[in-house]
């Protein structure tokens, strides 16, 4: 809660449309996103019934799930609803007995890497590269070009 304000997270739904405006500023790709939607779980953070966050879980084996997708409407950036989403991830993750939840982001995403790593999330691999492969356009960020995917991880007890 941030003030007297509450921040509501809960399940899209399949039936529903997706938030493509926050989904596409974590992903500038409706291509790349259009990959994991369909076999994903959608949460969606409401502010006094205002939409303002998604996030996407990706069930990728047995015990592993991994956040495809966390995004915060630019306005509410840095209030720490982000944080509240990721903690809502790792606590569905514990809640359904997975052995690790895994997410990424780029070398250039100076202020995710920090967040994530304060929850607890470790870097595991470096996919070098795979942003020059995947996405036509370069991606800038922080002054940086996104090059590389960094994946991070939790592994639970």
């Amino acid at each position: 809660m941030i003030g007297e304000l509450k921040f509501q997270i809960s399940d899209l739904g399949k039936n529903s449309d997706p938030p493509w405006d926050l989904l596409l500023l974590a992903d500038p790709s409706r291509k790349m996103i259009n990959q994991y939607l369909s076999e994903s779980e959608v949460f969606v953070g409401e502010l006094q019934g205002k939409l303002i966050g998604v996030l996407v879980l990706l069930p990728l084996s047995d015990g592993i799930v991994e956040i495809k997708n966390l995004a915060v409407d630019e306005t509410f950036q840095g209030k720490g609803f982000g944080k509240q989403l990721l903690r809502f991830a790792i606590q569905y993750a514990k809640q359904k007995g997975l052995e690790r939840l895994l997410i990424a982001t780029g070398n250039s995403s100076m202020a995710q890497l920090t967040l994530y790593q304060s929850l607890g999330f470790e870097l595991f691999e470096v996919d070098w590269g795979f942003f020059e492969r995947n996405y036509p356009e370069p991606i800038v960020e922080n002054g940086i070009v996104c090059k590389h995917l960094m994946k991070l991880q939790i592994v639970f007890d």
